[in-house]
């Protein structure tokens, strides 16, 4: 079982999650101009990981938001589109640099339309993850240890699979299009908060 740490409100101060970090969130819904951020979860990849909770309209996380901007630490997703657009929505980061694993996935497992976290942990590294929390309510005064250990799982696998898909990207020459696409992450959720959500701005 993994070791949980429920943060109110920020990271604890001198906290070091190392060079890079994989990072989740929980919010309200998928519709960032609706559905507020609850939880920003993050883990060094050690087995150990760290749940930031958000009281609502109560943002003022200055160590968290520091480590999301830092250059010098990479920060890991999966599906990090969305993670980084609620980022800059409600706490005003520009997350940078980022890896996106679903990204990773879909320019290098072409063999299968299956690129969700759950079948990549499966896949990739042969862990099962429970979505049974999925779809709880993240906005509740207090969260169940049930939801906290499903936070977790969201990402203490992320490095090890970041580690399989590099060498998959390495293996088909892909690696240069994944860091350009990674790069353009900041710029899709800025059109998302925009309302370009939906709509292919490339097509003719």
């Amino acid at each position: 079982m993994a070791t949980v740490h429920l943060h109110q409100g920020d990271l604890p101060a001198g906290l070091d999650l190392g060079p890079s970090v994989a990072i989740d969130t929980e919010t309200m819904g998928l519709r960032p101009e609706r559905d507020r951020l609850c939880v920003v979860q993050l883990s060094s990849g050690d087995g150990t990981a760290h749940c930031v909770r958000f009281a609502k309209n109560s943002y003022d996380a200055p160590n968290l938001k520091r480590l999301l901007a830092d250059p010098k630490t990479l920060k890991i997703f999966h599906f990090a589109r969305f993670d980084i657009a609620m980022c800059a929505k409600y706490l005003g980061v520009r997350v940078a640099p980022v890896y996106c694993t679903k990204i990773a996935s879909r320019l290098v497992r072409t063999f299968t339309d299956r690129h969700g976290l759950k079948d990549l942990c499966r896949d990739l590294i042969g862990k099962e993850l429970s979505k049974e929390q999925q779809s709880s309510d993240w906005g509740a005064a207090e969260l169940t240890q049930s939801q906290l250990n499903y936070a977790a799982s969201d990402v203490l696998y992320l490095h090890a699979m970041k580690a399989k898909l590099d060498e998959m990207l390495v293996r088909e020459g892909r690696t240069h299009l994944a860091q350009a696409c990674f790069d353009f992450l900041g710029t899709r959720a800025d059109l998302d908060l925009l309302g370009w959500g939906e709509e292919d701005i490339f097509a003719h």
